[in-house]
């Protein structure tokens, strides 16, 4: 069977939001079902079938165990639509689009939907270990003295419960941590840090002002931009902000870090000729893609720089150079990993990056970064740029992900 090929038709998100604020009540599955809808509003998908919708969460809970099809089925798609749940950190909303474009390669989808969600807001709370013990053997109990010797065993200590924390369990450190760790070893310097913060806010800001995102975007809960979007920052501003990862001495702040945020974002992918069949745009085809992990534990490497042992094999499979691409996309989880990213490029022989080229209508530093939302935010941006750039133009994705993995992707506009 010939290999068929696998188009962005379009995306949708809901505006990023700090946590803690205006989707503070709002579930995982309500926000993903809002980022469906507002796909299935844009391309009249109501009542259809779709081959298969993925996305996932980093934060999820318990009660979420089906959370993409629960999303679904709030929406207005067909109750016929299957559904997936998927994980891989940070790299989640990249992962799913990769996935789900080789279903379509394969001939085993004709359509598909793609993304993440996430709500910083509503991270679980985990119970400690002996509340979770004696729970269990009450439930399991059938009898009330039963239930109640169980429960006899707890101490006030067990009632206390573990506060959700975002570190790597292998090393103990915060993403920002082990970042402030690359930028010592790769000597980032402040400046460039909250300088790279200062050029994310504003093009960000002016991509929105120019209704780049009229399209991309649908409102929710009354929020119509992007909430942790600063376009009156300035370098004297970030640069009054104090250290927060490094100790005092650091060079990172709540300025060129990402903030915890809510967020769901989806992808609409096809096939080309049932795209073309069906008068839908394409605006990219998903040419290639590449995951790679670091040996972060040791020490040894960095933890956010994956994407720097993944992208050299892309590119010897596909013959090409950084130089081949129009746009690229580096995830910003810090301006430090954005920087490092391009000093380890550069270093390795992959070529320097235009900088002209990089992050044209902003990135996470100024929209946010809802940990699986992330990667069809980009995509999404990335397919309708290079649709603008025209026919032939090149895409480079990067991501960094918690656990040292690294996803990298190749889009070509159509």
């Amino acid at each position: 069977m010939t290999e068929r090929t696998a188009v962005i038709v379009g995306g949708n998100r809901i505006p990023f939001v700090k946590a803690g604020g205006a989707y503070a009540q709002a579930s995982s599955i309500a926000m993903l079902s809002a980022a469906l809808d507002g796909l299935v509003a844009r391309f009249g998908l109501a009542g259809t079938t779709i081959g298969e919708v993925v996305a996932g969460a980093v934060l999820k809970h318990s009660r979420d165990i089906n959370l993409t099809r629960e999303a679904v089925l709030g929406s207005a798609l067909s109750p016929h639509t299957p559904a997936c749940d998927l994980q891989q950190a940070c790299g989640t909303g990249l992962e799913a689009v990769i996935y789900a474009a080789n279903k379509i390669r394969l001939g085993q989808a004709d359509t598909a939907i793609a993304g993440g969600v996430d709500s910083a807001s509503d991270a679980p709370i985990v119970v400690g270990e002996g509340l979770r013990r004696a729970l269990l053997r009450a439930n399991r109990s059938r009898t009330l003295p039963q239930r109640l010797a169980a429960l006899s065993s707890l101490r006030p200590a067990d009632l206390m419960p573990v506060p959700p924390a975002v570190v790597e369990p292998r090393t103990g450190l915060s993403m920002g941590e082990s970042q402030a760790l690359t930028n010592a070893r790769w000597e980032i310097s402040r400046e460039a840090q909250d300088e790279l913060a200062l050029t994310s806010h504003q093009r960000l800001a002016d991509a929105w002002d120019s209704g780049f995102f009229d399209d991309l975007v649908t409102p929710y809960l009354k929020v119509t931009r992007d909430g942790l979007l600063r376009p009156d920052t300035t370098l004297e501003k970030l640069a009054k902000l104090k250290p927060v990862f490094g100790g005092a001495h650091g060079t990172m702040t709540a300025g060129n870090s990402t903030a915890l945020t809510d967020g769901a974002a989806v992808v609409l992918l096809a096939d080309r000729g049932y795209a073309d069949a069906h008068h839908w745009p394409a605006l990219a085809s998903v040419v290639d893609a590449q995951v790679a992990a670091t040996d972060y534990v040791t020490g040894e490497e960095d933890l956010l720089l994956a994407p720097t042992r993944a992208l050299p094999v892309l590119l010897e499979r596909q013959g090409m150079t950084l130089a081949d691409f129009d746009v690229i996309e580096i995830h910003e989880a810090f301006a430090g990993t954005v920087l490092a990213t391009l000093a380890a490029w550069e270093k390795s022989g992959l070529g320097t990056v235009d900088r002209a080229k990089l992050n044209v209508l902003g990135s996470s530093l100024a929209a946010g970064h809802p940990f699986a939302a992330t990667g069809g935010r980009i995509v999404a941006t990335t397919a309708k740029r290079l649709h603008q750039c025209g026919p032939g133009s090149r895409g480079l994705i990067s991501i960094c992900a918690a656990g040292g993995i690294g996803v990298v992707a190749i889009l070509e506009g159509c």
